[in-house]
């Protein structure tokens, strides 16, 4: 497995001031899977990653990164892992074939092996004659294509990503996701970290969501929206009638009658239902008031689980 992680605890401190961040968690990835880890600020998801690379060591439980125990064999299996870290860290004073060379040379990769590779992977980063560009001179979107190809100088067995698209542009987002679909395509595992739920909807084999160091569920895109929401979500917004009031207001007087569940965002009623032919024809009484009518999604149920409040 590339990665098998039992019973992971993590605590912080000791005696009294001790914190658990991680309460137990199991996860096993299958080989050229996908594997989404969600959940919000703080929910254990950074303290899980590096406990599994063997960069903080874990209170209880066992690990097996590509098949080989953690952190007693960490070193020899992180070898076979790339990673593609929230924030880059490429060498400003280097150009782009530089930095793959000097990377390469970490997992002992002589440059006479890695550099007749480097069109290739800039070529799948989409970096096609970046080669020789310095790192001062590319865009945003360019450097994170770079981070990406850099993990990949090893050939890696597992794919670690911690919020790959973060800061992208739609364009640049697009072509990262058909590359690691490329990639699973081609066997190689995949472990992300996303903020985007669309991302990882998209993406995910299978996902789980995690908060306060527990996983809360855990299964295919599908079957969570399906176990965990309605499968409706009608948006109501504007204002209801002449006084000003909005949706907040039209909710606490009507929602229950229509929705089985509603919940208010901002300026925003999220009414939940089985059905919503009742909810938009009364909705279509009120001229006041627009609506977005939608199917559930997996932000949907990451909200519900893990609440609207924001975390720092």
């Amino acid at each position: 497995m590339p990665l098998e992680i039992t019973g992971l605890v993590k605590r912080f401190g000791s005696g009294a001031d001790a914190r658990e961040v991680v309460r137990g968690i199991d996860l096993k990835l299958r080989p050229g899977e996908c594997f989404a880890l969600l959940g919000p600020n703080g929910a254990g998801k950074t303290t899980t990653l590096r406990c599994a690379l063997g960069l903080t060591g874990a209170s209880s439980g066992s690990i097996s990164l590509c098949g080989l125990p953690v952190p007693e064999q960490a070193r020899e299996a992180r070898a076979r892992v790339g990673v593609v870290p929230q924030l880059d860290s490429l060498d400003p004073d280097f150009t782009c074939a530089e930095n793959l060379i000097v990377f390469a040379g970490y997992f002992g990769i002589r440059e006479s092996e890695i550099r007749p590779r480097i069109p290739e992977l800039l070529a799948f980063a989409g970096l096609e004659g970046k080669d020789k560009a310095r790192i001062q001179s590319l865009s945003g979107g360019m450097k994170r294509r770079l981070t990406l190809a850099r993990a990949l100088v090893n050939k890696p067995e597992l794919l670690i990503l911690d919020e790959p698209t973060t800061g992208l542009d739609p364009q640049a987002r697009h072509l990262i996701w058909e590359r690691l679909r490329r990639l699973t395509a081609e066997g190689t595992t995949i472990l992300l970290t996303t903020h985007f739920m669309d991302e990882a909807e998209r993406l995910a084999n299978r996902l789980a969501i995690l908060d306060a160091g527990r996983i809360l569920v855990q299964g295919t895109p599908r079957e969570v929206i399906a176990a965990h929401i309605e499968p409706q979500v009608v948006e109501v917004f504007g204002e209801w009638d002449n006084t000003g009031a909005g949706a907040a207001a039209w909710a606490e007087a009507n929602a229950a009658t229509f929705s089985k569940r509603c919940e208010i965002s901002g300026e925003t009623a999220f009414c939940y239902t089985d059905d919503a032919t009742a909810l938009l024809a009364h909705l279509a009484r009120q001229p006041g008031l627009r609506t977005l009518h939608r199917p559930a999604n997996l932000e949907d149920v990451f909200l519900k689980l893990t609440g609207r409040e924001l975390r720092d």
